[in-house]
C-alpha cells in the first residue's frame, strides 16, 4: 500500500515554520492544567525532560520506565557532548551553520524544518541543562567551554570530561525527582508497555505488565508521549545497550502509527574492535579523542603489527589531514570510519 505521509510541519519560510507554529497554537489555561493527564512512556533524556517539564506546568504525567531507575536510561551512554550555537568562541558559529551541519550529518535525509527548529532551540536546551545542575566543564574564567567535534569547522560542543551524557542524565533526573516528590508526576519504574490504547483515532493510554510482578494494567489519559529510544540492535553488535528494542514503538505501529527506518544508527569511528566471538555489544570511547589528538595509520604494511611507539613520524599517515585538509581528523565521522 502507498500513501502520502504527512509529517505535520507547519507551512511558512524555513526559519518561521515552528515559530509561527508556536505563536497560533491554542493555549491551555494554568488552572485547567491540572484537569489533564499525560502518559511518557521512557525516561531517558527525552522522556525524563518531557515528564519534569509537563509536572512543572502543571499536568498531571505518569512516566513509565522498564529499568529499575530513570538513570539506567540509555542516555547515559552519549559521551562527547552536546551543540548549540552560543559562538562562545567567536569562530563565526550560527543558527544556520549548525543546522546545516546537523543536515548533512543526517546524509541530507532529515526534515529540515524539525534540524532548523532543533538548531533554533538548541541554546535554550544548554541554558536548561545548566539551570538543571549539569556540570559542564568551563573556562578558568567560569564561561562555559566548547570544543571542537567530528563534522564541524567551529567549537560548538558543550561536555563535561567524557561522560556528558551521565551528567545530563542525571540533570534531568533531579528534575524529574523534583516534580515526583511535588506531586505532579508518577513514576512507574519495571514496567513494560504491551500495548496502545486508541480512541477515535487517538491514544488516549496504555496497557502495561510490571516486570517484577507480572500484574498487568490499564492506564488512561488525554495524551501519549512515546519516548522510548530507537532501535540500534537491528545489528548484532553495536554500541546500543541490549534492551534498546523498539517494543513500544513496534507496539504503536501495530496501532496503526507509521513506523520509517528503524536500522538508523549513529556510526562511531572511536569503538574499540571486537575482542571475542560472544562480546554482545561495542564498547566505545569518546569521539572527543578526534579532537584531543591525531588519527593515523602506518605507512607500509609490514609496520601493521608494530607497536606505534615503533613506528617514526615519517612512517605514519595521517590520511584523514592528507585527504580533508579543511577538516583534517575532525572529518565527519561517516568518513573517518
Amino acid at each position: 500500500m502507498i500513501g502520502t505521509l504527512d509529517p505535520k510541519i507547519p507551512p511558512g519560510p524555513l526559519d518561521q515554520k515552528w515559530r509561527n507554529h508556536q505563536d497560533h497554537s491554542r493555549l491551555v489555561n494554568p488552572n485547567n492544567r491540572r484537569k489533564l493527564e499525560i502518559i511518557v512512556v521512557g525516561s531517558g533524556l527525552a522522556g525524563g525532560s518531557a515528564a519534569a517539564t509537563l509536572g512543572e506546568l502543571g499536568y498531571r504525567v505518569k512516566c513509565f520506565c522498564f529499568q529499575d531507575s530513570p538513570r539506567r536510561a540509555h542516555s547515559i551512554a552519549a559521551q562527547g557532548g552536546i551543540n548549540a550555537a552560543k559562538n562562545y568562541q567567536n569562530d563565526g558559529d550560527s543558527v544556520y551553520r549548525l543546522f546545516y551541519d546537523t543536515i548533512k550529518g543526517g546524509d541530507f535525509r532529515s526534515r529540515e524544518a524539525n534540524v532548523y527548529r532543533l538548531a533554533e532551540i538548541a541554546n535554550n536546551i544548554i541554558d536548561q541543562c545548566v539551570a538543571q545542575g549539569v556540570p559542564f566543564a568551563r573556562e578558568y574564567s567560569g564561561y562555559l567551554a566548547n570544543r571542537s567535534f567530528g563534522g564541524a569547522q567551529v567549537s560548538r560542543t558543550f561536555y563535561a570530561r567524557g561522560q556528558t551524557g551521565q551528567q545530563l542524565l542525571l540533570g534531568c533526573y533531579q528534575a524529574l525527582c523534583r516534580q515526583v516528590a511535588s506531586g505532579t508526576v508518577g513514576m512507574f519504574p519495571y514496567t513494560e508497555m504491551l500495548d496502545l490504547v486508541i480512541v477515535n483515532g487517538q491514544a488516549k493510554g496504555i496497557v502495561t505488565r510490571n516486570l517484577r510482578s507480572g500484574k498487568m494494567e490499564r492506564h488512561a489519559a488525554d495524551a501519549v508521549v512515546l519516548a522510548s529510544g530507537g532501535y540500534g540492535n537491528v545489528f548484532y553488535l553495536s554500541t546500543n545497550a541490549r534492551g534498546s528494542n523498539v517494543t513500544a514503538t513496534y507496539r504503536a505501529y501495530k496501532r496503526g502509527a507509521l513506523f520509517a527506518n528503524p536500522s538508523f544508527t549513529q556510526i562511531h569511528p572511536t569503538c574499540i574492535p571486537v575482542s571475542g566471538d560472544y562480546q554482545s555489544k561495542l564498547t566505545l570511547m569518546s569521539e572527543s579523542l578526534r579532537n584531543d589528538g591525531r588519527v593515523w595509520v602506518p605507512k607500509r604494511k609490514e609496520d601493521r603489527f608494530k607497536p606505534p611507539s615503533e613506528i617514526p613520524e615519517g612512517e605514519r599517515d595521517y590520511y584523514l589531514e592528507r585527504k580533508y585538509p579543511s577538516y583534517g581528523n575532525l572529518a565527519p565521522r561517516d568518513i573517518s570510519s
